[in-house]
């Protein structure tokens, strides 16, 4: 179903599965050798949204063997996706661990930022795993349906966050600053930012705003992280829905590319360093070499194919 203005989702449907696709690829990679990440609770979270073919996955009923005997073109997009997975985990992780310093003074000699936002955070656990400074307070924010979800069950599961975590129920469409304000965020003091797997949701026009939001919301010495995607410049979502096809042979019958905005964008990169932020990026490729895994063959047909993964401060 393509997107609306005014659309909306649980992390069963929509822009919302696509969050329980990440949470099954985290739960994979978890149990890699490489030992890149370790998210222990992305396979229960995964279980309890209960779509069946991404539990099937996390249970190991349908493991890359299997798949490859169902689908070789599939499984060959699956490993390199759950590898992509875990780089992409380990870059946020690295840069969240980087910010608050691990303690009371980081690598500068200056204190650790204390304050995170975690926006569309979906069915992201690090205010549970990570290994937060004493006194940092971690923002979540997302629908509100998906925020009591995550909430709920890992309450249900004994979890208990390392960070004081603060949920912000709303919309990013909406006015979530004030919502953000509202649950004790303090604009003055450094924050470290986060849009991970956001912006191929987002308009262009709603991407800027975001960073506009971002930049009024910043303190000197904020961090931020995200990533860019060139190749939604020359998206064909009828090309993409081709090269995915061979997924429906195992369930998996999303249609990615109606979910997703294409077209030219300004790189978070580009629009952030005027506004004085110092920026640097790392691409897919570049990730995958630093942590020895074997890098995939681009498929040109695949938008998502040449990631840069990006991060900064404002000093």
């Amino acid at each position: 179903m393509a997107r609306t203005d005014d659309d909306s989702w649980d992390l069963a449907s929509s822009v919302g599965a696509t969050a329980t696709l990440v949470a099954t690829g985290r739960a994979i990679a978890s149990q890699d050798d490489h030992g890149l990440i370790d998210d222990p609770f992305a396979a229960p979270l995964v279980r309890a949204v209960g779509i069946e073919v991404f539990t099937k996955m996390v249970d190991g009923e349908l493991d890359l063997d299997t798949l490859a005997k169902l689908a070789p073109e599939a499984a060959e997009r699956a490993r390199a996706n759950i590898d992509e997975m875990a780089v992409r985990t380990r870059f946020f992780d690295d840069f969240f661990v980087a910010a608050v310093g691990g303690s009371s003074t980081g690598a500068s000699g200056k204190a650790g930022i204390r304050q995170a936002v975690i926006l569309a955070s979906g069915l992201d656990s690090r205010a549970y795993r990570l290994p937060w400074a004493e006194g940092t307070v971690v923002y979540e924010i997302d629908q509100p349906e998906v925020i009591e979800f995550k909430t709920r069950t890992l309450a249900d599961l004994g979890a208990e966050p390392t960070a004081v975590r603060r949920t912000v129920p709303v919309d990013l469409r909406n006015d979530w600053p004030a919502a953000l304000k509202e649950a004790g965020f303090d604009p003055t003091k450094p924050t470290a930012w986060c849009a991970e797997g956001l912006l191929i949701y987002l308009p262009p026009e709603a991407q800027d705003r975001l960073f506009d939001n971002i930049a009024a919301l910043s303190a000197p010495g904020s961090a931020v992280a995200t990533e860019f995607v060139p190749g939604l410049k020359d998206f064909d979502p009828e090309q993409a829905r081709a090269a995915t096809a061979t997924f429906s042979q195992i369930g998996l019958n999303m249609d990615m590319p109606s979910l997703i905005y294409h077209g030219e964008r300004i790189s978070a990169a580009d629009y952030l360093s005027a506004k004085g932020w110092n920026m640097t990026g790392v691409s897919r490729s570049e990730l995958f070499g630093r942590h020895g895994l074997p890098i995939p063959d681009r498929d040109e047909s695949d938008p998502m194919g040449e990631i840069v993964y990006i991060s900064g401060t404002l000093d």
